[in-house]
């Protein structure tokens, strides 16, 4: 917003404060999660990728949302598994996570490939969401 957009809703605001019989209603600011190239409304259960939204499933959004919330740290099967499947593991979670980890990479690289983040795999250990370092 520019200063003279501020300056004009600040005046608004203060007109309707001297009016009581006009009801206000605020809208609160919705938390957003904003990674470079990405960015994710929790509340909306929405993922947009350079602005475009991206259709993905329950289960890849939930791994998304935990990985990047966690972003730089490696998160083992067994947390991604109960985390998002609220479960305890059995033992074989890495096939199911890595399945749901492929279609949710090929839907965020779909549009650019070039990416400034990865999804990055450790090997027999589990996942890491990690920002690229600029070239």
């Amino acid at each position: 917003m520019s200063e003279q957009d501020s300056e004009a809703f600040d005046e608004i605001l203060s007109i309707l404060k001297c009016h009581p019989e006009i009801e206000t209603y605020e809208l609160a600011r919705e938390p957003m999660l904003s990674l470079p190239g990405l960015e994710i409304y929790p509340s909306k259960r929405k993922v947009f990728r350079n602005r475009q939204e991206i259709q993905l499933t329950a289960k890849e959004y939930e791994i998304l949302l935990l990985l990047a919330a966690n972003k730089g740290h490696v998160l083992t099967y067994n947390q991604i598994y109960e985390k998002v499947w609220g479960d305890i593991p059995s033992g074989c979670e890495s096939n199911t996570i890595g399945f749901h980890i492929c279609n949710l990479r090929e839907k965020l690289y779909q549009a650019t490939p070039s990416a400034p983040f990865t999804i990055r795999s450790v090997r027999e250990v589990g996942y890491c969401f990690e920002i690229r370092a600029e070239k």
